[in-house]
């Protein structure tokens, strides 16, 4: 007959089967004591000691001997009295305890699948806390030891999975255990090897990070071999993220010559003070020179290079405003758009706060003057930067620069047409230089048009220019450029005549390829090869990614050509901003209501993902704007609002809001529609709360609900309420907010939007919970819910969970609130929304709190507190530093 002994949770015996009855918890104590040493000697006194402690009665033998005789006549087993004690014969088979013990040590000595499929076996044969029914201090004792050991097989069966690539489905135990175990190494790595498989590199690579700040700070040690060796196998397989270095500078001049003292000085200069500027006169080569030494001395600046074109001296475009540069120059940085803070100030606080410590360059081209470039100088004094502009700016280190010298002009043109050809014609080349006054500039155009007219004599195109000049002028060199340019343009052919006028009257300082084809009307391949031949000739230069642009002096001329059609090309480029904008923005949120649009009069390129289309968006972010307001200019006032909107997801998702605050404000100066004066006041109104600027806020959304009520269409006015909902919601007006968001519900409802018809129940959810209706909270966000998991937007259903736990969390359910947020917080890391994580875990503490959970509740804050110091959210670290100060040592 087969008697099986269970130790690994309430302790029992099964004989044939049948479940025996054990007696008195003594009784069950003997059995346990004998049985965790089946087949083996357990002295009397031990016995003894394990049954009833160190203070046994006067009569434990006796009543020892009467408990054997039971178990023996209840079990059938062999329960043998030897001269040494007791000794419990049976198959070690027969005690559970026995097989796991068997199991495990067997799986040591395998890998892969048979290891995981031996312990998971193993691990199957604990049904709880084991010794269950046996009191005393000998119980607790085992009892703590048996509980490390199955810990140790569950870590070794972890380890098994990891190895055969589960980490992704492993996952939520991991980071649960990882939660309670704070300290343990080896949960640790073994957490960092769940998050690598899942796809979540650089949480495992700043968890890693985390856990070594705790070791530090709680054992005063580093971590061990195999959790470092589990760093190094991630970094191995997956660089560590380094924070960005930005390389913005453009090329070097190809043909640069002389300026060698210039050089030297800037050498000199840029040694002792972090701050150099060339000055002088358009065409001069400022920025060439600029540039040549900025290349010379990359290896300075390991850090990178910023350049930024303030457009002091543009023909048609205002002075870049500083803080346009700084919102610029912080992605290239590697900050966050979540991170950049909503007022100017505290823009170029950020910036000088992130360059305090980096060995960077900065090149500020054609500054208008000190004004603009002071908010624009690097923290700390390892940066180092160089201005140019046409007036000459306070600095200690400040450079005047003047025509080039005949040595260096004539070097100049020698390495631009060759000296075979230069030499051939020593007087005609000696008057050409002579009118080019000196220019870099004027060289260049005319060097080029010697070599894109191999028969052209320099005597001959001397002979033009020298007609050309005005004499009443000749004590300036700047005229010898319209000079020379005059001689340019006559000679092209027609077709590139017309795209280099057009081009002068083209908004914005730059043009890509597709919109040179709207503009020019002609096909990419014919509008290209028309570029190319102008940057041939000097005329313009081409950058990265195919981007045209032209000097200011040589856009002015352009600019001043007649030429029929202006007004038409000017349309055609519109609608080429108005169609790509708005193929791009389906790309960044394609849950947006669609704008209905014509047929586009030019070529359409559009990226092939959201990464590319904000990309899109970043480089033609000041064209568009300046294309928008010439639209306005010229009266073409739909294009201007549709301008606007296409660019509204690319402006929240980048935090873009003075672009998005500019566009509208244009909008609403000349829509006549009041459909879209609606939209424009009530995203003035958001853009206007979201800066803080709550007056002028309320008053546009205000406007926007009364234009759209007497509009009559759905989306307008539940628009206008629901952002009315979240203004008055960021003031802890929740009374108001949630009138407002329950009158949006409806209107939503008629539009049919399921996106839309889901938010509008999260927000009602939200102001609900502040109000102290949980019951109403709980039946929208359910319903939210629900919609945006069909959907499928992950995102959405975090901010609908998140919303859900706190009302659970108010309703005193809070084991059903951790639940939540722990969901939410998967959903907005596997999003790569780090923002909204770090508030999702600043809310998980608050249940774990309530519950008495102290420890998780600390190591969750200290997780949100990382997070938050690294998104440079200083407001929001301190609220969570004076929670952790609150809830004492953890």
């Amino acid at each position: 007959m087969t008697v099986e002994i269970a130790l690994l949770g309430e302790v029992s015996a099964r004989v044939g089967g049948r479940t025996a009855d054990l007696g008195p918890a003594r009784q069950r104590t003997v059995l346990a004591a004998l049985a965790i040493d089946v087949g083996r000697v357990v002295a009397v006194d031990r016995l003894t000691a394990r049954v009833w402690g160190t203070d046994p009665p006067a009569r434990s033998r006796a009543t020892l001997h009467s408990y054997l005789s039971r178990l023996r006549h209840a079990l059938g087993v062999t329960l043998t009295a030897t001269p040494a004690g007791y000794v419990l014969e049976a198959e070690e088979s027969s005690v559970d305890l026995m097989r796991f013990r068997k199991l495990h040590e067997e799986a040591k000595n395998l890998a892969g699948e048979p290891r995981a499929r031996l312990l998971t076996e193993a691990l199957g044969l604990w049904r709880g806390e084991p010794l269950t029914g046996v009191a005393g201090d000998w119980a607790d004792v085992t009892r703590e030891q048996l509980v490390r050991d199955r810990t140790e097989a569950e870590l070794d069966l972890v380890d098994a999975r990891l190895g055969l690539g589960q980490g992704p489905e492993l996952l939520a135990a991991i980071s649960t255990r990882a939660a309670r175990f704070p300290l343990d190494e080896r949960v640790a790595a073994q957490h960092l090897c769940a998050l690598a498989q899942a796809g979540r590199l650089p949480e495992a690579l700043e968890e890693f990070h985390a856990v070594r700040a705790r070791l530090k700070a709680e054992l005063g040690t580093e971590p061990g071999p195999a959790l470092r060796e589990q760093h190094e196998k991630l970094l191995a397989s997956h660089p560590e993220p380094r924070r960005a270095v930005p390389r913005q500078l453009p090329s070097a001049p190809a043909k640069f010559v002389g300026r060698d003292q210039d050089l030297t000085d800037l050498d000199d200069a840029l040694k002792n003070t972090t701050v150099a500027t060339i000055a002088g006169a358009g065409g001069m080569g400022k920025t060439w020179l600029a540039l040549q030494w900025a290349h010379r001395n990359l290896h300075r600046f390991p850090d990178g290079q910023l350049f930024v074109d303030l457009r002091g001296f543009s023909p048609d475009e205002s002075p870049m405003d500083p803080d346009v540069a700084i919102r610029g120059f912080l992605p290239a940085l590697g900050v966050d758009a979540n991170r950049v803070p909503p007022t100017e100030s505290a823009r170029a606080a950020l910036f000088r706060d992130v360059t305090k410590k980096r060995r960077m360059l900065l090149v500020i081209d054609n500054a208008a003057d000190a004004a603009q470039v002071a908010p624009l100088l690097p923290g700390g004094t390892t940066c180092r930067v160089l201005v140019t502009s046409r007036h000459r700016l306070p600095s200690p280190s400040a450079l005047g620069l003047d025509v080039l010298t005949d040595h260096e002009a004539t070097a100049l043109l020698a390495g631009l047409i060759g000296t075979t050809r230069l030499d051939a014609e020593p007087l005609a080349a000696t008057r050409l230089i002579d009118l080019c006054g000196g220019l870099p500039l004027a060289l260049s155009i005319a060097g080029a048009r010697v070599l894109t007219e191999p028969g052209l004599a320099l005597a001959d195109l001397a002979r033009q220019l020298d007609e050309l000049r005005l004499a009443a002028l000749d004590a300036d060199p700047r005229v010898s450029v319209p000079v020379v340019l005059s001689g340019s343009y006559r000679a092209l052919p027609e077709r590139q005549k017309t795209v280099f006028a057009l081009l002068g009257g083209a908004p914005g300082e730059d043009i890509d390829l597709h919109a040179a084809a709207g503009l020019a009307g002609l096909s990419t391949e014919d509008v290209r090869e028309a570029l190319t031949a102008l940057a041939q000739a000097s005329l313009v230069s081409i950058g990265a990614g195919f981007r045209v642009r032209m000097h200011d002096l040589v856009r002015t001329y352009a600019a001043e050509q007649p030429i029929d059609g202006r007004a038409e090309a000017l349309r055609r480029l519109v609608d080429h901003h108005v169609h790509t904008a708005h193929a791009h923005d389906r790309l960044i949120d394609p849950y947006r209501p669609l704008i209905a649009l014509g047929e586009p009069t030019g070529p359409v390129v559009v990226a092939g993902d959201k990464a590319g289309a904000l990309a899109w968006f970043d480089a033609e972010r000041e064209t568009r704007r300046a294309v928008q307001r010439a639209a306005a200019l010229h009266g073409h006032n739909d294009e201007v609002v549709l301008l606007a909107r296409v660019s509204h997801a690319y402006h929240q998702q980048r935090g873009r809001l003075d672009d998005e605050l500019a566009m509208w404000q244009t909008a609403l100066d000349v829509a006549q529609d009041p459909a879209d004066r609606a939209v424009a006041h009530r995203i003035m109104g958001s853009s206007l709360g979201q800066v803080g600027r709550f007056d002028e806020a309320l008053h546009h959304l205000s406007e926007s609900v009364a234009v759209a009520e007497q509009v009559g269409e759905a989306l307008p006015i539940a628009d206008a309420h629901g952002t009315l909902a979240w203004l008055w919601a960021s003031r802890d007006e929740h009374a108001r907010a949630f009138e407002h968001a329950k009158a949006a519900l409806p209107h939503y409802e008629k539009s049919g939007n399921q996106m839309l018809i889901a938010m509008a129940h999260n927000n009602i959810a939200h102001c609900a919970v502040e109000v102290g209706d949980t019951e109403q909270g709980r039946t929208s966000s359910a319903r939210a819910l629900g919609l945006l998991h069909e959907l499928k937007d992950r995102q959405g259903e975090a901010s609908a969970l998140d919303t859900l736990a706190r009302i659970e969390h108010e309703c005193g359910d809070h084991e059903t609130a951790i639940t939540h947020y722990e969901h939410a917080l998967e959903l907005f890391q596997e999003e790569g929304d780090n923002y909204s994580a770090a508030n999702t875990l600043i809310n998980l503490g608050e249940p774990h709190l309530a519950l008495g959970q102290h420890q998780q509740a600390v190591e969750v804050w200290r997780r949100a507190l990382a997070m938050l110091e690294q998104q440079d959210r200083e407001d929001d670290a301190a609220r969570v530093r004076d929670r952790l100060g609150s809830a004492g040592p953890g």
